[in-house]
């Protein structure tokens, strides 16, 4: 018989320090920071066996009370640096861009579907999209979710 995992949260501090390491190995091997693990684990200064022990255990938890996914549609004049003016809006408003997916323009048109993830003050960043279309070129737009 198979024992069910138990997930819980603990404070890093109270932790051995092998976990907060992993974490960091994991990191760096997502941002491309080493080309193998040996070598990130030897950065970190850890042992590969302590990460292949604990790698598939340990996660960072990040606060989703604070963090909301938003994804908005927006219809943008076929204009040059228009979605630019977009994207800097969001910039401005501290919102982390996660996928950008762009249809063809047809008729001088372009629809626009955005998924961003809002950090702090998520109530005042969701209302000030709507300031979007206040940018040139921005047509129309529409909060389809936010988590």
């Amino acid at each position: 018989m198979k024992k069910q995992s138990q997930l819980i949260v603990a404070d890093a501090q109270v932790l051995p320090d092998v976990f907060t390491k992993v974490l960091e190995v994991k990191k760096l091997m997502a941002q491309k920071g080493e080309k193998s693990f040996a070598s990130a684990c030897k950065r970190i200064g850890i042992s590969r066996s302590a990460y292949y022990k604990y790698k598939d255990c340990v996660f960072s938890y990040e606060e989703l009370f604070t963090r909301r996914i938003v994804n908005i549609y927006l219809l943008l004049n076929d204009q040059p640096g228009v979605l630019s003016s977009v994207l800097v809006f969001l910039h401005g408003i501290n919102a982390n861009v996660l996928t950008v997916n762009q249809s063809i323009p047809v008729d001088g048109a372009a629809a626009v579907n955005i998924s961003l993830r809002l950090v702090g003050d998520s109530a005042d960043e969701l209302a000030s999209l709507n300031s979007i279309t206040e940018l040139d070129g921005v047509l129309e737009v529409k909060v389809l979710s936010a988590e």
